[in-house]
């Protein structure tokens, strides 16, 4: 059964739903660089001195909060988990060790299980760093650190489910989790190691990594003044790839010339294209991407410029290999039909 609008506007009532969310960003950020930038110093600090793993609790909504933010430093280089606060005090504890650090959630301050956790870990000598509504709430006063949401009024209309101050919450989280990664020098190869499957991963990887055709290998270069007739030839055995790749006397690439500019030469100059030089027919100067360039890289060539062949070079300007768009399509990194 569906009900009826409770608002006489629906989508303003969504929207504002959602300026609520984001209007409580809006004041914890205006406090983490303003009143509470202190704070935040020291926790950053304290994360990013943590020599163990960080813990994060929290119970109900701000738990899965937590757990979230777990994920996101893990990604970024710092080792974090969940514990569910109830867990913990029925044998979870035994998973912490000196040198951990706990982020301890409750947007009022005073969840017993959190609390009572809080306290346990102080006796333990973990170190702790708080996340509630103020800094005057039971949890602050257990915490080495305290960092405040401050007054939330929640986008649900009743002011009692949890959105706004949860919003808040991941927030905060995820910009510790950035703020430690900047200061550890966290590099995108660093974030390639910790997810090397997917279309993530794949964007990350160095274009030298996936050629599948090699100058040397399953690649011939052409020189410019070799005539089409001879390059096609020379080029005609085993797997082909879609495209010559043209070289100057030196060995720099010069040019390419793609299976699409034989097709449109062949209209327009029929049989005579065959014994034209292929310096004549290429594009020249063509867009390449250095050895040092990343799969997202090339995707990016592909969405900008409709290319269907990119050459790879080496810091001379010499080709090692060429990607094409139909390796981009096996990887799952780019859907020619978007």
């Amino acid at each position: 059964m569906t009900g009826t609008p409770k608002t006489a506007d629906e989508a303003s009532f969504l929207s504002d739903a959602m300026l609520a969310e984001a209007d409580a960003i809006r004041r914890v950020a205006a406090r983490a660089a303003g009143e509470d930038a202190g704070r935040w110093a020291d926790a950053v600090a304290l994360l990013d001195g943590c020599t163990g793993h960080v813990m994060i609790s929290g119970m109900g909504k701000s738990g899965l909060i937590g757990a979230k933010i777990a994920a996101t430093m893990s990604s970024l280089g710092l080792p974090a988990h969940f514990m569910h606060p109830s867990e913990a005090v029925h044998g979870d504890l035994g998973r912490l060790r000196a040198g951990d650090v706990a982020i301890l959630m409750s947007y009022s301050g005073g969840t017993e299980e959190v609390v009572n956790l809080a306290a346990i870990l102080r006796t333990d000598g973990i170190r702790r760093v708080g996340i509630s509504c103020n800094h005057q709430s039971h949890l602050a006063r257990l915490c080495d650190v305290h960092l405040a949401i401050g007054d939330v009024v929640e986008a649900c209309p009743l002011n009692l489910a949890p959105t706004a101050s949860t919003t808040a919450m991941l927030a905060m989280g995820d910009a510790l989790a950035l703020a430690v990664s900047r200061r550890r020098n966290f590099a995108a190869d660093d974030f390639h190691r910790r997810h090397p499957g997917g279309a993530l991963g794949a964007g990350l990887k160095s274009v030298t990594e996936v050629l599948r055709f090699r100058v040397g290998e399953t690649l011939a270069t052409v020189a410019e003044d070799c005539t089409v007739a001879d390059a096609l030839r020379s080029t005609g055995g085993g797997r082909r790839a879609g495209a010559l790749v043209v070289v100057d006397a030196a060995g720099r690439l010069s040019g390419i010339f793609t299976d699409g500019d034989l097709r449109r030469r062949v209209n327009e100059l029929g049989a005579g294209l065959l014994s034209k030089r292929v310096a004549e027919v290429m594009t020249a100067r063509p867009s390449a991407l250095s050895s040092e360039a990343l799969v997202r890289d090339a995707v990016q060539l592909v969405r900008e410029r409709r290319l269907d062949e990119i050459p790879v070079v080496d810091d001379d300007g010499r080709p090692l290999g060429l990607i094409d768009v139909q390796d981009l399509v096996s990887m799952k990194v780019i859907d020619l039909g978007n």
